[in-house]
């Protein structure tokens, strides 16, 4: 048995943090990838929902309609809270 130190070890741990170094990154461009549809649909969301309460409003709320008013007003606080930060302008998201 030899003193002698391997070299084989710390090239797997060197690759390894390369890994690790480099996945932060990976995750955050898969998030974002993730969630930049979904911010741009609640957004859009969020404003073409208040046009479906002039329907609801114009009526009257009876009967069922005031459940379908709250739900659609809880919909579209949803909407708006995810939404809240989507851009247009494309240079921003990146």
């Amino acid at each position: 048995m030899s003193n002698s130190s391997s070299t084989v070890p710390h090239e797997r741990f060197a690759r390894l943090r390369e890994v690790i170094a480099t996945t932060p990154n990976t995750v955050r461009f898969g998030l974002k990838l993730v969630a930049y549809p979904i911010q741009f649909v609640a957004f859009w969301l969020a404003v073409a929902l208040p046009f479906l309460y002039l329907p609801l409003l114009h009526g009257g709320l009876r009967g069922g309609q005031a459940t379908v008013f709250g739900s659609l007003l809880a919909v579209n606080v949803a909407a708006l809270v995810i939404g809240h930060g989507h851009s247009s302008d494309e240079t921003e998201n990146r």
